[in-house]
């Protein structure tokens, strides 16, 4: 009797990684980065064949910082078409006194390894595992037991540009095609860590807010505001700190090409998203601050007498969100005075002073933690 058709087995997912190999870093990775890389690649995340295309070049001269080497690797990352870029670089990565072995940038789809910090010992091995590393942490898989599968599907498909399409039609049609990669590059990239490096905003912010906390006007706003007016009152000051940030900092990117504009298009979504979940934990802390300083800073009898109802726990808690809005106004204004290399940097990159080599995992058949996404 005739077999029955086998169903076709699934073609493998082609993912194209960019090296960048500079000439001195050239000097200690001596191999065929092509190929081990590819096999290495291969076996970390299965049902995916890599190709690997390493260019030896210099993409900045000194004393550039590792904000200005990501953007000009992620430049040269679109320019190729590649769908990640690594570069091996000579130079010292830095981050104040430390010195850094990886910096990477999900958001970017590009990350960077100092070669003199992985050691002098078996330095080939090292940087080969390092750079699968940083593709896992690109890709948002770092996690022991993770599956980037749906993340790695979405990545390797384009999504069609028809002619006809407006911005607004053809960056919702890229956010439906590429929901996961974009959860999986935000989350990678800690966007609650912008609020720690917003230092000097945060000042003006919490002055602001002290100073209309102490007043018998704002109690009296407070008290007659309903959760509606707060709410849009809310959104308006993260929106103002956010477009602050964003614009001021030039974090918002253009095509230059139309073969561009899938990537352009997601990297500003995940700016875009990275920096209003910074400003929200921003905005939460003032929230914090604000109902703390309101315990120590408003009498209850003194209140009681200006508005004319008892100050309870509602209370405490809609003059704290009044005065967070207020403060976050402030901080949208006092985001000028802030250092927009430090907000690139923040809403970009994150740091490993150690090299953690990854190896390859378990086939697919031992895995057996879901992808809960994102």
């Amino acid at each position: 009797m005739p077999h029955p058709a086998q169903p076709p087995a699934a073609r493998p997912l082609t993912l194209h990684l960019g090296v960048v190999l500079e000439p001195r870093a050239a000097e200690l990775v001596r191999s065929a980065l092509e190929t081990t890389l590819s096999e290495r690649l291969a076996a970390r995340f299965p049902g995916t064949r890599w190709t690997v295309s390493v260019a030896h070049e210099v993409l900045t001269r000194p004393p550039a910082g590792r904000t200005e080497l990501l953007e000009e690797t992620r430049d040269r990352m679109l320019d190729a078409d590649w769908d990640l870029a690594v570069v091996l670089t000579d130079s010292p990565l830095r981050d104040g006194h430390r010195t850094l072995a990886v910096v990477t940038s999900p958001v970017h789809g590009v990350g960077l390894v100092s070669v003199p910090a992985l050691g002098p010992v078996r330095v080939q091995r090292r940087a080969e595992e390092t750079v699968v590393g940083v593709v896992t942490t690109l890709l948002g898989a770092e996690a022991e037991g993770r599956s980037p599968d749906r993340r790695l599907r979405q990545l390797a498909a384009d999504t069609k540009d028809h002619p006809g399409d407006n911005a607004v039609e053809f960056a919702a049609r890229v956010l439906g095609g590429n929901l996961w990669v974009l959860l999986g590059m935000v989350r990678a990239n800690q966007p609650w860590r912008l609020a720690l490096r917003l230092s000097r905003s945060l000042t003006v912010a919490a002055a602001s807010g002290v100073a209309a906390l102490v007043t018998s006007d704002l109690w009296s706003l407070s008290a007659s505001y309903g959760s509606l007016r707060l709410t849009g009152l809310g959104v308006l000051s993260v929106g103002a700190l956010t477009l602050a940030l964003v614009l001021g900092g030039g974090l918002w990117e253009r095509a230059r090409h139309r073969r561009e504009r899938e990537q352009v298009v997601l990297f500003n979504l995940a700016t875009l998203a990275t920096v209003v979940i910074g400003v929200l934990v921003y905005y939460l802390a003032l929230f914090v601050l604000a109902w703390l300083g309101a315990l120590l800073l408003v009498p209850e009898s003194v209140y009681a007498t200006s508005v004319g109802t008892a100050l309870g726990a509602a209370e405490y808690g809609r003059l704290a969100w009044l005065t967070a809005t207020i403060a976050t106004v402030g901080g949208a204004l006092g985001a000028g005075l802030e250092d927009y290399d430090d907000v690139r940097d923040a809403a970009y990159t994150h740091t490993s002073e150690a090299v953690q080599p990854v190896g390859p995992t378990p086939t697919r058949t031992d895995q057996h933690t879901p992808d809960h996404g994102g």
